[in-house]
């Protein structure tokens, strides 16, 4: 997933640059999302600006910013039960990558629920940051057609 280590560097040099208190993280990582033992998920990526939500074995409580990028087995979990639960749990914006149709869905739950979608050929804000910072999608689609032709 080419791709996520991709959208990780990009957040992690602007946290880093900025000296932020947010940490980014990438998968795996166990994310007990509703503070309970039912609801376990393993975001793709994920940005937390509460460091009391990390404990030794994993996140405990909802991520700041998710991304998960859609694959054939779990596009209609991340597409219609994650985007509940995520909305639910408190992420303040959910972000779902999906690369055979070559789109990106944002999700920013503080202002709209209405989602906006965005091609892989232009540059996307993230809500969180008041769009200070903006994920490159150009290197990402050329990975995602490269990894079509294995």
């Amino acid at each position: 997933k080419g791709a996520c280590g991709e959208v990780y560097r990009q957040i992690a040099n602007f946290i880093m640059e900025r000296g932020g208190f947010c940490r980014p993280l990438i998968a795996p990582m166990d994310t007990q999302l509703d503070c309970d033992e039912k609801t376990m998920v393993q975001p793709d990526v994920a940005i937390l600006c509460r460091n009391d939500k990390i404990k030794k074995w994993g996140i405990y409580g909802a991520p700041d910013f998710v991304l998960e990028v859609i694959s054939p087995s779990t596009r209609r979990k991340d597409y219609t039960k994650k985007l509940s639960k995520y909305m639910t749990a408190g992420v303040r914006e959910y972000w779902i990558l999906d690369p055979c149709q070559q789109k990106l869905i944002v999700y920013f739950f503080e202002s709209e629920v209405c989602p906006m979608i965005y091609g892989l050929d232009e540059s996307v804000a993230v809500g969180i940051f008041d769009g200070e910072l903006e994920i490159e999608f150009s290197n990402i689609r050329r990975w995602i057609e490269e990894e079509k032709n294995f």
